[in-house]
């Protein structure tokens, strides 16, 4: 016993310190998964571990479930959007007659009366115009019935399985138009009972001819979580006393022959539909319709939702749902095994008509193929699920976890520590991918993750003067980057900082040289070697001087960005600040590079704020800590376009809204190379308490004729311009839109410009 004792002693001496650090890390993780600790990063990381898991499911092919697609060839072949109700009456037509549709849904919605063919205006004459002429009158009325297309689209969708959809708002000023379904059951059905719902006080629905002619309706709204990227859908929201059936959840009802919806609690005794309801805490738990050859049970998560089990990364190449074009619908050369007998759902894959949302799969990942996904899984009884228990099995991973661990990593070597953490990371992503696939359990990992993360990294730690070592190793790395003080700063708190990749929103800066080429072809090799010299180091004081990370330079240009690594609030008001300082250090070395003979200096600078990924960037050979991503594409296109604008800087709306205590002339809306949204840009004067009173009356008349030129009030827009010039004849803005002006008179733009510039080059 005492040489017992003597061995516990010892090892509770040498290694005690460290087994309560992992008791606590263990506990620590515990809390997190039970929400008493923050979980941001825990639940970014469950995020990716989820996302992950639906990227690598294989597509096959279901033929069951087709779109009809409103593709781009279609529009070109119809035209445009919307089609006569005509038209999407033979689509309706077709579908069921030729190839006997089981189900027909439509991811539009026909809110408004069709007035494309002309009848109205027939009708204004022969009560005007032509109101004498003998019989005109009682022809033209004889003749609503053939073009009356809302009537012909309400024929063709009765008497068939057609579902319409609809949208539901809580938007202040909604309000409510056209036609809602049928409930699916009423509050009154629930028994008192309360339950998570998403509620809604308004809604957009069809027109009520042609919703009471089809056979149900189904709402449309996705429901996208935090990082915008939609992960579930509703299947059931309340309207008032009512709650309604999404799309999907129509479509599969009417696809399966099931009847109305109706509740029934604990037990059976209705046919139609059940619903269990957790008596706990008030959720609906699932869903029965009475379909053949048996019932269907749908499960529902909280807020009566449903995972979407993503079944490939959708759109026509997805490869899980078969996509035929609207148009060979309509012509009739869809084969027939492609179609017959399906459920299908017309929807689109035009960018222009913008129903393609983020997701887990991919970033335009078309609407239509979310509630495909949805019919799918309920037609398969196949749902992803995140069941109650989840909790419970998060925290035997993590006991199990800190046990193991905790009590192993202190003994062992270096060696065999990443051993046994790397084998207890695969046993947790192991067992976790198997519940996902086995069970449909979608398990959180990320705490326990984390807890392997963190007891590895502490032991490895332990022992070593890790304070210095880390300050030392922040010097070496951030040292040719940021100021001095800035790497002190970091070096007395090393664990906050890493060259780790991570998302973070940061201002970031684009400079160059005007005519550099010029310059370079007029100088000799030793003169444009110092003149370069001169001009990057003046740039490069004015960016470290104001806590700006310098990233590299590019020939001639200046690459440089706020934020990071050492996190600044005030990033966007600093990298304007810096920005027009480094005009003002441009005019002073400009003076003395013309009193030496050299050529003028003259910069463009770009500015943008945005999210972006900053963090140790490159390959095995050269690395750099960089920033990547939008923003800062944006931010070098804006450098660009300066010259078009003869602006100083450039900036975009992110940074203006971001840095407000300077004032700005905006100089356009752009359409940038590589993006399709159009983007205001800006140029900082100066700081709003620095703007005398005849710069804010130009800035006021400035903004006053471009609003002339928006409204498309040339005349207007033309004499203010030339009033600004007049007073301003150096100022490049004032004459490129007396330019634009003049070739839009000559060359109206038409009812439908948006007063966006496009620019097709870098």
């Amino acid at each position: 016993m005492g040489s017992g004792e003597n061995i516990m002693r010892r090892l509770l001496h040498k290694y005690g310190l460290r087994w309560l650090a992992g008791l606590i890390l263990t506990l620590a993780a515990a809390a997190t998964a039970l929400h008493y600790l923050p979980t941001a990063l825990v639940d970014r990381i469950d995020v990716f571990a989820y996302d992950m898991r639906m990227r690598l499911e294989k597509p096959e092919l279901d033929p069951r479930i087709v779109i009809v697609d409103i593709d781009e060839r279609s529009l070109a072949e119809v035209g445009r959007w919307p089609w006569s109700r005509d038209t999407v009456a033979r689509l309706i037509d077709r579908l069921e007659e030729k190839y006997h549709a089981r189900a027909i849904a439509f991811d539009v919605i026909f809110s408004e009366a069709d007035t494309s063919s002309g009848y109205a205006t027939l009708e204004a004459l022969a009560k005007k115009e032509l109101r004498d002429v003998d019989g005109f009158r009682e022809r033209i009325r004889a003749l609503k019935p053939r073009f009356d297309y809302d009537a012909r689209m309400a024929d063709s969708l009765r008497d068939r399985p057609t579902i319409l959809g609809y949208y539901l708002s809580n938007e202040p000023s909604a309000a409510s138009k056209g036609l809602l379904p049928p409930p699916a059951f009423t509050v009154s059905h629930l028994k008192g009972r309360e339950i998570e719902s998403p509620v809604y006080r308004a809604y957009s629905g069809n027109l009520e001819s042609l919703q009471a002619a089809a056979k149900a309706g189904g709402f449309m709204n996705p429901t996208p979580d935090s990082d915008g990227a939609i992960r579930r859908l509703p299947l059931l929201a309340r309207v008032g006393d009512n709650y309604y059936e999404s799309l999907a959840l129509a479509t599969a009802r009417v696809g399966l022959g099931a009847g109305v919806v109706r509740p029934v609690f604990f037990s059976s005794d209705e046919t139609l539909f059940s619903a269990e309801l957790s008596r706990s805490y008030g959720a609906l738990k699932a869903i029965r319709m009475n379909s053949k050859p048996q019932s269907t049970v749908v499960p529902l998560e909280r807020n009566l939702t449903a995972l979407v089990n993503f079944r490939g990364p959708g759109g026509p190449q997805g490869g899980h749902f078969r996509y035929v074009s609207a148009v060979d619908v309509l012509n009739g050369t869809v084969p027939m095994e492609h179609l017959a007998d399906a459920i299908t759902l017309v929807g689109t894959t035009s960018a222009g008509l913008k129903d393609l949302r983020a997701t887990p799969v991919n970033i335009d990942y078309p609407g239509v193929e979310l509630h495909a996904n949805i019919i799918a899984s309920i037609l398969d009884g196949d749902f992803k699920q995140q069941p109650d228990f989840s909790v419970a099995i998060e925290l035997i991973q993590i006991a199990a976890i800190g046990l193991m661990l905790g009590l192993l990593l202190p003994v062992l070597t270096p060696a065999w520590a990443i051993l046994i953490s790397l084998a207890g990371a695969a046993l947790v992503i192991g067992w976790n991918y198997a519940m996902y696939h086995v069970f449909n359990w979608v398990v959180p990992l990320a705490a326990a993750m984390l807890l392997i993360g963190a007891l590895f990294v502490f032991n490895l730690a332990w022992g070593y003067l890790f304070e210095y070592r880390k300050g030392r190793a922040m010097v070496n790395l951030f040292g040719e980057y940021v100021a001095p003080e800035l790497v002190a700063e970091m070096a007395a708190n090393p664990q906050s900082y890493s060259m780790e990749g991570e998302s973070r929103e940061l201002t970031v800066l684009f400079c160059d040289v005007r005519g550099f080429t010029t310059i370079s072809e007029g100088l000799d090799p030793n003169s444009l070697r110092e003149y370069i010299n001169l001009y990057l180091t003046a740039m490069s004081e004015d960016i470290r001087g104001n806590r700006g990370t310098l990233d590299k330079y590019i020939g001639d240009a200046v690459m440089a960005f706020w934020g990071a690594p050492v996190h600044l609030p005030d990033h966007a008001s600093r990298a304007v600040a810096t920005a027009l300082q480094m005009q003002r250090t441009a005019q002073r070395l400009n003076a003395d590079f013309m009193a030496r003979g050299w050529p003028p200096l003259k910069i463009g600078i770009g500015l943008n704020t945005g999210d972006m990924r900053v963090g140790d960037m490159g390959s095995k050979i050269r690395r750099a800590y960089t920033v990547m991503g939008d923003a800062v594409n944006l931010s070098s296109r804006l450098e660009g376009i300066t010259k078009v604008y003869g602006a100083g800087v450039a900036v975009g709306a992110a940074t203006r809204a971001a840095a407000p205590e300077f004032a700005y002339r905006e100089l356009d809306r752009v359409r940038v190379k590589g993006k399709s949204e159009p983007v205001p840009i800006f140029e900082p004067v100066c700081l709003q308490e620095e703007l005398d009173d005849a710069a804010r009356n130009e800035l006021e008349q400035w903004h006053a004729a471009l609003a002339l030129v928006r409204g498309q009030r040339w005349e207007e827009a033309d004499a203010g311009l030339r009033a600004l010039h007049a007073r301003h004849p150096d100022d490049m803005l004032y004459r490129l839109y007396i330019e634009r002006v003049a070739h839009y008179q000559a060359h109206s733009p038409g009812p439908d410009w948006d007063g966006v510039t496009s620019f097709d080059t870098k």
